[in-house]
């Protein structure tokens, strides 16, 4: 892992206003070479959701499982700017389980515009865990590759604060108080809190929008996404292959050695012991 990642570690400050929150921005989180890679890559991968037969110009390109596609998706898994907070969150103890590309083209003329799909991240999670508010488990990175900076241009609606509430109840197309449009910068990220009420949109303007999401989860969750990278387990440096699903046992998911979870020693080699969250 690059050594950079520690000028990102997350402040006091950015940990008060993640947990009252539910989210963070991380402005200019990729840098232009990666921005206009990943947008390129992007344009590969949706040029090729549209010639799929019955696929229109209007139809949002929704692909999972991108690691191994393009080694510019293997690199962000610890992308300096967004994962020393990811772990500041989370701890040591994680893994990567979800990654996902939503390429959102112009609408057609006359759609209804705002927020839609009102949801916690998980699914049955939601339903199976008993408590209320639910633990975290899990957070999401998502990089914006193209500009959002004003509303009505599919962007992520988020209502703040709602991760510590419970799951909310809505009827049918009712809209959440207190909800909010984030806006953001070609290259900026978000990172929020998997409880968080948050919600797409439509697409009203004329540019296609471009978002990138990485999950990263405690070790003993299944993954969302096929994690089944055995070609790079070899290839890989030790705390990737830790976030890319390695075990040494099946109960190792519970009950790590230090070979499982090599992030914590490398936590505790530059930041010391008072670093690792338990």
């Amino acid at each position: 892992m690059e050594i950079d990642v520690l000028d990102h570690v997350l402040t006091a400050d950015e940990h008060q206003r993640f947990e009252r929150d539910g989210y963070l921005l991380v402005p200019q989180a990729l840098t232009s070479d990666q921005l206009a890679h990943l947008t390129a890559v992007s344009s590969q991968e949706l040029d090729r959701y549209r010639a799929t037969p019955g696929v229109s110009e209007y139809h949002v390109l929704n692909l999972h499982d991108l690691i191994g596609r393009d080694p510019a998706f293997l690199d962000l898994i610890d992308s300096p700017t967004t994962f020393a907070k990811v772990w500041g969150i989370l701890g040591w103890h994680i893994q990567l389980f979800h990654t996902q590309l939503i390429v959102t083209p112009p609408a057609p003329t006359g759609a209804d515009a705002g927020a839609y799909g009102w949801h916690q991240d998980n699914n049955r999670m939601n339903l199976d865990l008993e408590t209320s508010p639910q633990p975290r488990v899990s957070v999401k990175v998502g990089y914006f590759l193209s500009e959002v900076s004003r509303p009505g241009m599919a962007n992520l609606w988020v209502v703040p604060g709602s991760h510590l509430l419970g799951r909310p109840v809505l009827a049918s197309g009712e809209q959440p108080d207190g909800m909010l449009e984030v806006t953001a910068a070609a290259g900026d990220a978000i990172i929020f809190d998997r409880r968080l009420w948050h919600s797409a949109s439509a697409n009203t303007s004329s540019t296609t929008r471009v978002f990138l999401t990485y999950g990263y989860s405690y070790r003993w969750l299944r993954p969302k996404s096929r994690m089944d990278h055995d070609e790079l387990a070899v290839e890989v440096d030790p705390i990737r292959r830790q976030l890319l699903g390695y075990s040494s046992g099946a109960n190792n998911y519970f009950d790590p050695t230090d070979d499982d979870v090599p992030l914590r020693t490398w936590i505790a080699e530059h930041l010391g012991d008072d670093a690792l969250v338990p």
